[in-house]
């Protein structure tokens, strides 16, 4: 089985690409689960799958997140990565499904875990608000806020991987990528016209889909009037050259395999070029905070 890919909440789970992509598992919160049956859930998800990678944005309650790193302890188990995602919700959601798409190929579980921070570098994601006045996530000039208070002002927005924040109208766009991507959009309160007629041609997007908006989106841009968007690379041919091409490390800590600087499932950086081999077998290490949220 290909490692489970997991995330918080049902709206994460965009439809599959294709019929060999598998599904996400999706986490219950605190609220509607006792801790011995999370626990349990997520013991059962390991016998099925080996190896756990669990997204979530950064606007997911403390109390979910601390959720995840009470059953990860209870369960004393190295094969769960917790991986707090800088994204927007929907940015989330299109990251996940990228995973779902890599979790069928032959990387390891380490490597798959690791390529989180590195996809997250190719999503470009943010919104059209009607307001930036309570957006905090984001840096917001003065000006930006006042014009905010006139009537009919639109805000393009990009969260990542660049922050930027124009005024819709103006000469000003939002900087696109430029490599082929796929533009995934979710309304809010807005209508998406601005994102598919105007967005869309000057990203020369390859397809555009709708989803629905996830219930955090509200609160992660500060307002319901908004139409949430993601372009990302849809072809798994394209995202596994991508990962293959990163140079692939052992963790000297839980010995996984991994690209980037640190260990997705442990937490442990990578040591520098010149330290590395300067272990020898049995030598004390520190240990990663692995209770820690990343």
């Amino acid at each position: 089985m290909p490692t489970a890919i997991a995330v918080t909440s049902a709206d994460l789970v965009l439809p599959p690409p294709d019929a060999h992509t598998p599904t996400a598992h999706v986490l219950t919160p605190p609220d509607r689960q006792p801790l011995d049956e999370a626990v349990r859930e997520t013991h059962l998800l390991l016998e099925q799958h080996g190896y756990v990678v669990a997204l979530y944005p950064s606007s997911v309650p403390a109390a979910f997140v601390r959720r995840l790193h009470t059953v990860r302890s209870v369960l004393e188990s190295d094969r769960i990565a917790l991986l707090g995602v800088d994204l927007p919700p929907l940015g989330t959601a299109v990251l996940a499904r990228q995973l779902r798409q890599l979790s069928v190929c032959d990387f390891s579980p380490g490597v798959l875990g690791a390529a989180v921070r590195l996809l997250t570098h190719y999503v470009y994601a943010g919104a059209l608000l009607n307001s930036v006045a309570r957006l905090d996530r984001v840096p917001v000039s003065l000006t930006a806020h006042a014009r905010s208070w006139m009537p009919g002002s639109q805000f393009a927005v990009l969260a990542g991987p660049t922050p930027q924040l124009v005024r819709t109208g103006g000469e000003e766009t939002l900087t696109g990528p430029e490599f082929g991507t796929q533009l995934t959009f979710a309304p809010g309160q807005l209508a998406p016209d601005w994102v598919t007629g105007t967005l869309a041609p000057h990203w020369r997007v390859r397809d555009v889909r709708e989803a629905p908006l996830p219930a955090e989106s509200p609160r992660w841009w500060g307002t319901g009037r908004l139409v949430e968007f993601a372009a990302a690379i849809p072809d798994i041919s394209i995202l596994y050259q991508l990962v293959s091409s990163v140079r692939r490390e052992e963790c000297h800590w839980c010995g996984l395999e991994l690209i980037g600087d640190r260990c997705a499932f442990c937490s442990a950086p990578v040591p520098p070029h010149e330290d590395r081999g300067a272990l020898p077998a049995g030598a004390a290490r520190t240990a990663p905070a692995i209770g820690r949220a990343r």
